[in-house]
């Protein structure tokens, strides 16, 4: 039989804001009760008063507290990189090929960055801005959506086993977005975890990923 309180559950599990700021009791119940109602009137057919969603809300909250968490140990270094592009074009038959020339015009030994991100439809390029000339030059008969500039990487590590833990990526992006910070790319091989974003956000992003490397609740 579906309840109010499963209706509540529902809706709050696909909000993790919601989910997040009830957890830090800084929410209103009755506004959000108010929010949520006439949803749930519509999924159970009938009136329901304002009092049992708040109710439920509460009781909600309550379990979020007492659920146990789990501790991660992710013994990492932050590693930061500035001054990157992030370049967008469309994929096409003649592109792969052309890729071939980007990978050989940055040095890694200096440890300059490069990483490719191929979609469905378009590839990212993120590059140092010292080759924005080069690689436009390369993609110069290829169709070039956006050139995003101003960005910044970091990076952190974790434990081969945390890859078939579920929630790790979700926790740690949810701790950026909570603090406002916009993500233009995500790179994750098998025990990296790297984020492109604004270099007006690196301090912030600095500290919560500080924050997850010295202890991640969820």
């Amino acid at each position: 039989m579906v309840t109010i309180a499963h209706l509540v559950k529902k809706h709050i599990d696909c909000m993790p804001f919601l989910q997040e700021a009830m957890f830090k009791e800084i929410i209103s119940y009755g506004n959000l009760a108010d929010e949520l109602q006439p949803a749930i009137e519509k999924e159970l057919g009938k009136k329901v008063k304002t009092s049992a969603v708040i109710m439920a809300l509460r009781r909600y909250a309550e379990s979020l507290k007492f659920t146990k968490k789990k501790k991660f140990d992710f013994s990492s270094e932050i590693i930061m990189r500035t001054g990157l592009i992030d370049i967008a074009v469309l994929k096409s038959l003649n592109l792969f090929g052309i890729l071939d020339k980007i990978y050989k015009i940055v040095d890694y030994e200096k440890g300059e960055l490069l990483n490719i991100i191929q979609g469905t439809n378009e590839v990212a390029i993120i590059t140092n801005n010292k080759y924005e000339k080069k690689v436009i030059d390369i993609l110069k008969d290829e169709k070039i959506i956006n050139v995003e500039k101003n960005l910044v990487s970091i990076s952190m590590s974790y434990p081969q086993e945390f890859i078939h833990t579920p929630g790790i990526i979700f926790a740690v992006v949810r701790k950026l977005s909570w603090e406002n910070i916009n993500i233009y790319e995500i790179v994750s091989t098998f025990t990296e975890l790297t984020f492109i974003i604004n270099k007006k956000d690196l301090t912030r992003a600095y500290n919560v990923l500080n924050e997850v490397v010295n202890g991640l609740n969820f």
